[in-house]
């Protein structure tokens, strides 16, 4: 049985993006070796820097979910992440998290080392993830996405962006529960960026503790260096930093539990500007 859950009630929970991807929309092949594959002693170094700046998981991830991006077969997935995740077992005591829609990904890598699976489908692409995940004991982060990576920003259709998405994310923590996962173990994620627009991405961001008490569960929020951030600023992908760690502020403040983000050191601040606003407020919880 894999241990507690990293996802802490007495702190913001800061997951690090580690992506094992040739083409991710932000670091997509930083981790790339002579022969095109994920380097696990690369993967290592980053992973030294992002725990020194605060990082609580490393989620890594073989597939990129970037808008328009395709399906990368389970092999091949297995194969970026895999080693990856067993040279960070022994390099860290960090939990480790997975970033997959598959299966037979997250059994790999809960075997290899992994204690969280982050699926940005809530389910909806395999559900046979979730008994893979009550299984292994792990914790299992569930986003919100309609469609795919691939088409999600073809047809975009909100009539109450807040209230749908908590509905439907509701559905991914009942269908969870059935499969055998604890409750305790659920994390959600109302998915920035993934089928919304910037209004819709906003309203999330401002909404995040309506969501957070609807659904009774932890809330993690993951806006860095998207796109909506870019048309808001004018600032390519690249010079979003800055944007992101005023929208950490902004979804800690408004409720947020857990950030998963690119440059831990920047959201570490943010989280405790945006932490300790949130406690200030008239009624203000911990």
């Amino acid at each position: 049985m894999v241990d507690a859950t990293p996802f802490q009630h007495d702190r913001v929970t800061l997951m690090a993006v580690l992506n094992a991807t040739p083409d991710s929309f932000s670091d997509g092949g930083c981790l790339l070796g002579p022969d095109g594959m994920p380097d696990p002693a690369a993967a290592v170094r980053l992973a030294g820097q992002l725990v020194a700046d605060g990082a609580h998981v490393l989620d890594v991830g073989g597939e990129s979910t970037r808008p328009g991006a395709r399906e990368v077969p389970e092999d091949e997935e297995i194969a970026r992440t895999v080693p990856v995740l067993e040279a960070l077992a022994k390099a860290t005591a960090v939990p480790l998290s997975i970033d997959t829609r598959k299966a037979r990904v997250a059994e790999a890598a809960l075997a290899a080392g992994a204690r969280v699976v982050n699926d940005v489908s809530g389910l909806r692409f395999d559900p046979d993830l979730a008994r893979v995940v009550a299984r292994g004991g792990a914790t299992l982060v569930l986003g919100h996405l309609r469609g795919v990576p691939e088409t999600m920003q073809d047809e975009i259709a909100f009539d109450d962006c807040l209230a749908e998405v908590g509905a439907e994310l509701a559905e991914s923590a009942e269908r969870a529960c059935r499969a055998g996962v604890a409750r305790d173990r659920l994390v959600v994620d109302p998915g920035i960026g993934f089928g919304k627009r910037t209004a819709e991405n906003l309203a999330l961001l401002a909404g995040a503790g309506r969501l957070r008490e609807r659904l009774g569960l932890p809330l993690l929020v993951g806006p860095s260096r998207k796109a909506f951030l870019g048309e808001i600023t004018g600032d390519p992908v690249g010079e979003r930093g800055r944007a992101t760690i005023a929208a950490c502020a902004v979804a800690v403040f408004a409720g947020a539990d857990a950030l998963r983000v690119h440059d831990v050191a920047g959201a570490a601040r943010a989280a405790a500007v945006g932490l300790a606003l949130r406690r200030a407020r008239p009624g203000g919880t911990p």
